[in-house]
């Protein structure tokens, strides 16, 4: 079985098609304009191809980081997003000084993880985010920890909280779930059978 770095690298401009239309990103980033201002500094865990979430933060005047573990990815966003700052690293291993952001993206990037590493980004996230920061979470949900799953083709482990376990998990961290929301996506061009729930949360930090 690949690991998640070799998956990404495989994946590259095809998981950008996968997801682009996926609905609750638009959501979640509309979400956030309305939010942001010009000059905010925004951190965009497991940033992937840059497209759309830095592409669009930055073009709204956001100062953008962007992390990923996959070293095509990164290429491809640099490529993509020149206006903002991409690092090739493990989102476990980097850390920020407290109050660094006044906005953390987090969209599909704790799928890897186990529960503890969740539970542990989600207090980083808090420390890194300014007073009154948001954190937009976009993942699948599900009652599930590494447990091997098909993605795009590929065995990799997979872990989640159910939807009712999210908000439990984002509060005790210390970030109050604001809203919510919930639906089926097919990737573009997959079958129905690779149909996969999504659940958006916005946050912020208390």
């Amino acid at each position: 079985m690949l690991d998640p770095a070799e998956v990404f690298d495989q994946l590259g401009a095809d998981y950008e098609a996968a997801f682009h239309e996926a609905p609750l990103v638009w959501e979640g980033l509309d979400a956030l304009l309305a939010r942001l201002r010009p000059g905010d500094e925004v951190l965009d865990l497991g940033s992937g191809t840059g497209r759309p979430v830095s592409e669009r933060l930055s073009g709204a005047g956001c100062g953008v980081t962007g992390l990923d573990v996959s070293a095509a990815m990164i290429e491809l966003a640099r490529q993509r997003v020149p206006e903002a700052r991409f690092e090739l690293t493990d989102i476990r291993d980097r850390d920020f000084p407290p109050e660094s952001f006044h906005v953390v993206v987090a969209f599909f990037s704790f799928l890897t993880l186990s529960r503890a590493e969740i539970r542990t980004m989600l207090e980083r996230v808090r420390r890194w985010l300014a007073p009154e920061g948001m954190l937009a979470l976009l993942t699948v949900p599900g009652d599930i920890e590494q447990r091997v799953v098909r993605f795009l083709g590929y065995p990799i482990r997979a872990t989640s909280f159910t939807a009712e376990q999210w908000p439990d998990a984002l509060e005790e961290a210390g970030l109050e779930v604001l809203w919510s929301r919930s639906e089926p996506f097919v990737p573009t061009g997959r079958s129905r059978a690779e149909t996969e729930q999504h659940l958006l949360l916005l946050a912020r930090k208390t």
